[in-house]
């Protein structure tokens, strides 16, 4: 019994402390809806639309372009032995292209875009929108009134509820989708690596047809000439020779177009039998398990497909589709036919295939086209690079990468980024699959083994987003998810047969990857967890009096935190070894939302923190997985300026005797600036404050005299805190594995997370907060 009073006491006591932290710190809804920002989405004239399918071409296409290069030689590594082989394997070519590039993800999978973007991760973001999937639930109501966080209503008792509901039940079901998505991920950084490993060694190959006497280690020397050069200049960016990629990719593909016709006006037409299946069957029935085994080869013919939609960027899906159906496929078709009409020919040419169907009466021919492919292959590892940049930087957003340096290259657009410590990575292992290897069939069956378990992971991911997202029909969704598993699953077992020959390598790669990332979220998700249930109550923080019971210093103490609400424990383990705190003390909490993008007037939350004597804020800075912290002074320009509308704002609210006095509506006006900013006796010659998220403010009254004067008096305090000094506060959490945790769970936080939280970058860096403002705190927690 005795107890039992004691558990109803606690219960009693820990619900009116609760109550007095929900009414102390309560949630941004309100500030969220002073915000909210309604955009109008722009329609395209055809003529832009043309304009942005031609420029897609060298940023999407450059990948699947340049496949016609290897394609023949990885099927037919010994020379072909029959001519209806030649036929089968176009027939494969010709019903490949057309089921993966053309009908699924030209026309089905780019339509799953998160607002133009594209890959597994973005995928990932869509669902994690729909359904409460995420493992580190940091997310709000608020967030959810962004502009940028679009989704669809789920009806309730429907089909997709049913799935949505069996999502959330079940713990393990969203870390299993958080591997799959991490398993398709690490295999899209494994082909930024063979891409152009395979591309620009297919190009090199060129030298060694026209000049036979030349050795294959001469061809390997240019390729890694090329390759270091390649990424040597990745720190400048694609801006600056962007607008080369465009014409010189739809050059390559009218050249190889182009050289299709020849051939086929040349060796015959009568190739064009394999738009018949029939052939498909026949190959099979006669070659056996070594026409199964050629898959490997015919399934790169659709690699760059995965590239192609990880590379979207900011292209409209119709330009995209565009630019397939009237240059990319027509193309491709061209010139897959035109390689089979000359090895029908000469069918021990299969190994230079490309370069010897080439009209080689005149030199003047050959080497432009040498010079094009070149070209062609360089562009098409630059796109694939900079996705893996763009990939890298999705999964940060995520908690799913250590944190790495990131910079912006361009001025113009928001998506062009550059990792130092990512593209020598990539530069080292790419030269050490060219050099390895050195055989292009190898790097072959390595590139399609990454690019095959890519496909499988999108399938599985559409799936939910059919079901979900779009809410389709069961029946759509079972025969969009036959049809691929049927295809992808006939690649897949081909590939596990060239595992020894080069398959494994993508694999190797992969797993290094995912563990680095399982591990590292891992480590975040309990890092999140512990601030979570050790943050600390009002009650408390009221209980010591207006001074904290500490001595408040001049100046503004940026304390920063993972958590959105509540006090965090770092900041009881400051003020109990430190004697004074700053006057000021605004908790910020810089986090990520599953959306690519948040608008500069939508990112930043403030609310105060208990009475106003105690002069604490807080401050949510949301970002989305393509955005980028700006400096470290713009960060904190920014951050004040949101807090002084904030006091400002908050003054104006109290100030009416009821709310509805006051209109906040969605329209910018001089009217706004002059009444709210402008019309105060304030002198803050420092602050340059700009007008951003209240834009959307119109005053109908002014506050009351007594209003404005604590207002005045409060923003003098605040200016006087700022030209004190600001000071940033981090954490230097140390996570540790308990004592009775499992030998992998030790060898995983106590050495490969420790590891990683060593070389990896610090907060501040990322941050870019200048280290004579930065003061650490440190702390260890046991999981």
């Amino acid at each position: 019994m005795g107890s039992g009073v004691e558990s109803n006491e606690e219960s009693e006591n820990k619900g009116s402390m609760w109550s007095l932290d929900q009414k102390l710190d309560q949630p941004m809804d309100e500030e969220a809806g002073w915000l909210r920002n309604m955009h109008k989405e722009k329609k395209l004239s055809s003529l832009l639309l043309l304009r942005l399918a031609y420029q897609s071409l060298g940023v999407v296409y450059g990948d699947l372009g340049t496949s016609p290069l290897y394609v023949f030689y990885n099927t037919f590594p010994n020379g072909v032995k029959d001519q209806e082989d030649v036929i089968g394997a176009l027939s494969l070519i010709i019903y490949s292209l057309t089921l993966v590039p053309l009908l699924k993800y030209v026309f089905i999978v780019l339509r799953a875009n998160d607002n133009g973007q594209g890959g597994t991760l973005a995928l990932y973001s869509l669902l994690c929108r729909h359904a409460n999937i995420k493992t580190i639930p940091n997310q709000h109501r608020t967030d959810e009134e962004l502009t940028t966080y679009s989704r669809s209503t789920i009806h309730e008792k429907s089909f997709a509820d049913k799935t949505k509901r069996w999502l959330e039940g079940k713990g393990y079901i969203k870390n299993t989708i958080l591997i799959l998505v991490l398993v398709g991920t690490c295999m899209m950084i494994g082909d930024g690596i063979l891409t152009p490993a395979i591309s620009v060694l297919s190009a090199s190959g060129g030298i060694k047809v026209n000049h036979p006497d030349l050795s294959g280690d001469v061809v390997l020397v240019v390729a890694v000439v090329i390759l270091v050069g390649l990424f040597s200049m990745q720190h400048y960016g694609a801006d600056r020779v962007g607008w080369l990629f465009a014409p010189v990719v739809l050059l390559w593909f009218l050249l190889i177009g182009g050289i299709g016709i020849f051939n086929l006006w040349k060796h015959g037409s009568n190739v064009l039998r394999a738009f018949s299946p029939v052939y498909i069957f026949r190959y099979f029935k006669r070659g056996g398990k070594e026409s199964w085994t050629s898959l490997g080869g015919i399934l790169l013919c659709i690699t760059g497909t995965e590239a192609l939609f990880a590379d979207l960027g900011h292209f409209p899906v119709l330009s995209v589709q565009i630019a397939f159906t009237l240059v990319v496929f027509p193309c491709l078709l061209l010139a897959y036919s035109g390689q089979a009409a000359y090895l029908m020919n000469n069918m021990d040419h299969s190994p230079d295939v490309f370069y010897r169907s080439i009209p080689v009466s005149a030199e003047t021919i050959y080497w432009p086209v040498f010079a094009v492919a070149t070209a062609a292959a360089i562009v098409a590892s630059q796109a694939t690079i900079t996705a893996t940049f763009s990939i890298i930087k999705q999964a940060l957003a995520h908690g799913c990468f250590p944190r790495v340096k990131v910079v912006h290259t361009s001025k113009k657009f928001l998506g062009q980024i550059y990792i130092p410590d990512i593209n020598w990575i990539l530069m080292v292992l790419c030269i050490a699959v060219t050099a390895g290897f050195k055989e292009q069939n190898q790097i072959g069956n390595a590139y399609g083994t990454a690019v095959v378990m890519v496909f499988l992971v999108t399938t599985l991911l559409m799936v939910l987003i059919m079901i979900l997202v779009w809410r389709c029909h069961w029946i759509l969704v079972l025969v969009f998810t036959g049809l691929s598993l049927i295809v992808e699953c006939t690649y897949f077992t081909a590939v596990l047969f060239k595992l020894d020959q080069g398959g494994w390598a993508p694999i190797v790669i992969a797993a290094a990857f995912l563990i680095v990332m399982y591990v590292w979220h891992y480590g975040t998700k309990k890092r999140y967890e512990f601030e979570m249930h050790s943050k600390i109550s009002m009650a408390w923080i009221l209980g010591l009096g207006p001074s904290l019971g500490l001595v408040r210093v001049p100046g503004i103490g940026l304390v920063y935190t993972e958590l959105a609400s509540g006090v965090p424990h770092i900041f009881s383990h400051f003020i109990t070894n430190l004697p004074a705190i700053h006057s000021v003390v605004v908790f910020v909490c810089v986090k990520y939302l599953p959306v690519y993008t948040v608008p500069e007037e939508e990112r930043f939350l403030v609310k105060r923190i208990g009475p106003k004597n105690f002069h604490m804020f807080r401050c949510v800075a949301r970002y989305g997985y393509k955005d980028l912290h700006k400096k470290d002074d713009d960060f904190e320009k920014k951050l004040l300026h949101n807090l002084f509308i904030f006091v400002r704002l908050e003054a104006m609210m109290e100030g009416g005797s009821d709310s509805d006095e006051y209109s906040l509506y969605e329209q910018q006006t001089e009217q706004s600036k002059d009444g709210v900013l402008n019309n105060r006796n304030i002198d803050s010659p420092n602050l340059d404050l700009t007008l951003t998220s209240l834009d959307s403010i119109v005053s109908i009254r002014s506050p009351s005299p007594r209003s404005s004067k604590i207002e005045v008096e409060e923003l003098e305090y605040l200016n006087n805190c700022k030209d004190a000094g600001v000071v940033h506060i981090l954490g230097n959490t140390v996570v540790r594995a308990s004592r009775d945790s499992t030998f992998y769970k030790k060898i995983g936080v106590d050495y490969i997370y420790a590891f990683l939280s060593k070389i990896c970058r610090e907060h501040s860096v990322i941050l870019n907060v200048p280290h004579e403002s930065v003061l650490n705190v440190g702390q260890v927690f046991y999981i």
